[in-house]
């Protein structure tokens, strides 16, 4: 088992969820329970898995919960494509997003490896 919270790529995807909640919070109100919602979900999703894979008793199992977060990870960097598109953000915005979403993918994908070998 690991813990968690000394885990760096924990540590960033925590982070990352205040600054999703930051951010959607200035979208418009009918999007509360659409995108908002999903964005929400999908970066709590990230530090969330990381730890539950955390907690269990294999590598191979802490593996498959960061495939989850990563896919959680993707599927939040798709709907920050689209709230720039629907202009929801700033292309400022969308880069400064993009470059830490991508940045906690690469993280999780190297921890991945260095488990399973």
């Amino acid at each position: 088992m690991h813990n968690f919270k000394e885990l760096k790529v924990w540590q960033k995807g925590r982070s990352f969820v205040k600054e999703i909640y930051l951010t959607v919070s200035k979208f418009p109100p009918e999007e509360k329970f659409a995108l908002t919602s999903q964005m929400k979900r999908a970066a709590i999703s990230i530090p969330s898995n990381i730890a539950e894979g955390a907690g269990r008793e294999t590598e191979n199992d802490f593996a498959r919960f960061l495939d989850i977060a990563n896919g959680s990870a993707f599927e939040l960097e798709t709907q920050i494509y689209l709230a720039f598109d629907l202009k929801f953000i700033t292309e400022e915005k969308l880069n400064n997003l993009i470059d830490k979403i991508e940045e906690i993918e690469k993280m999780i994908y190297g921890f991945k490896k260095r488990l399973v070998r």
